[in-house]
């Protein structure tokens, strides 16, 4: 099972970092840019999408997991 994927702000930029990892997978000019292609990574790998506001908090989560009634608590 892969990583989840990460779009967090880089040096006014938009990276795509799998979890855990400290160096970024791809960086975009675009916060759109970097959504769509982390996008695409979670779908392949099955895993999450979590994307940050410009100040590092989330702002969404979507799940491209293989259960889509993961168990609850």
């Amino acid at each position: 099972m892969g990583k989840n994927q990460h779009v967090v702000p880089r040096n006014g930029q938009w990276a795509v970092r799998g979890a855990g990892n400290s160096r970024a997978t791809r960086v975009f000019d675009t916060q759109g840019e970097a959504i769509d292609a982390a996008r695409e990574i979670a779908r392949n790998q099955r895993t999450e999408l979590v994307i940050h506001r410009p100040d590092g908090r989330i702002r969404e989560k979507s799940s491209y997991g293989s259960d889509p009634f993961p168990p609850q608590g």
